[in-house]
């Protein structure tokens, strides 16, 4: 489920984002790292929702600087710009 829209679908249509277990918060390409997870829909929309309304601070349990958000933003937005072969698996 998508934190930003609450849309369901099958986990490898969403972008996770992970908290680490030493802390970090990134983007995870592969949806398989360690930590506490939140997923957004592959669609900037829902980066910018889930940014407006906090709902990755609440879904992972931290709290976010805009630096951070600016930071998962150009990896969201990377990821999202690679070539969809490099994207199969997650």
């Amino acid at each position: 489920t998508c934190v930003a829209c609450r849309a369901s679908d099958e986990k490898r249509w969403f972008v996770r984002i992970v908290r680490t277990p030493d802390g970090h918060v990134v983007v995870d390409p592969q949806g398989k790292a360690n930590g506490r997870g939140a997923y957004l829909c592959a669609k900037p929309e829902c980066f910018d929702v889930a940014r407006q309304r906090r709902r990755l601070d609440s879904a992972l349990k931290v709290t976010l600087k805009d630096d951070d958000y600016d930071r998962l933003r150009r990896d969201f937005d990377e990821l999202l710009s690679a070539p969809a072969s490099s994207q199969q698996g997650r």
